[in-house]
């Protein structure tokens, strides 16, 4: 019972445009902890039982929120089911890093760092110094760069497929910024990727 609810709650969300990928991880764990001791319906007990086996604070709060969301929904078709309040497992401590705000000085050196990495006449270098350098002109994601592909560079900017929302956009590009990225792909026009595999790409923008 709780899985058919649960895959018309996921249906519904990535209709709504998100990927739900990881919230949808959780949910599944939820549910077959649930299902395993007979339940047909959200109990709150049972999400805060659930909730109670990730190993740090956070965790635990983050389990007890993203069932809590499943929970809305459902009981806004069926008050059988319950909601847990959001405070049962405490109140979030935020402990967000401050931002830290690069200079030119520090730019300049990252990139000259970049350019010296080894093997030397490798492809390398040349990469990871186009790759910041793209990063601090465009203020693009890392993800984002990282999964550009070679025919979204066009004459009128980078073209970035499906980021937040499952949106694209056009990112113009000043000329100097174009014309590093020329430089690079002649170096580069023997690959079939822009920055690296794809496959490396969703491991290392995480």
């Amino acid at each position: 019972m709780l899985s058919r609810y649960l895959a018309k709650y996921v249906d519904q969300q990535q209709s709504l445009g998100f990927k739900f990928r990881v919230q949808q991880i959780l949910l599944r764990g939820y549910v077959s902890f649930a299902e395993e001791c007979g339940d047909r319906h959200i109990r709150s007990a049972r999400v805060l039982a659930w909730a109670a086996r990730a190993p740090s604070p956070e965790q635990r709060r983050n389990r007890l929120l993203t069932v809590r969301r499943f929970a809305l929904a459902m009981h806004a078709e069926n008050p059988r089911h319950q909601v847990p309040a959001a405070d049962a497992l405490g109140h979030a401590v935020v402990k967000r890093r401050p931002p830290y705000i690069y200079s030119a000085d520090e730019i300049a050196r990252l990139l000259r760092a970049a350019a010296a990495l080894r093997p030397a006449g490798s492809i390398r270098p040349t990469m990871y110094a186009t790759l910041f350098g793209l990063l601090t002109a465009t203020g693009m994601r890392i993800a984002e760069a990282l999964a550009l592909q070679i025919d979204e560079v066009t004459a009128d900017g980078l073209v970035v497929r499906q980021t937040k929302f499952q949106k694209s956009r056009l990112l113009p590009l000043h000329a100097t910024a174009r014309l590093a990225l020329d430089r690079y792909l002649v170096t580069r026009r023997s690959l079939d990727y822009f920055f690296l595999p794809p496959a490396l790409v969703p491991a290392i923008s995480r």
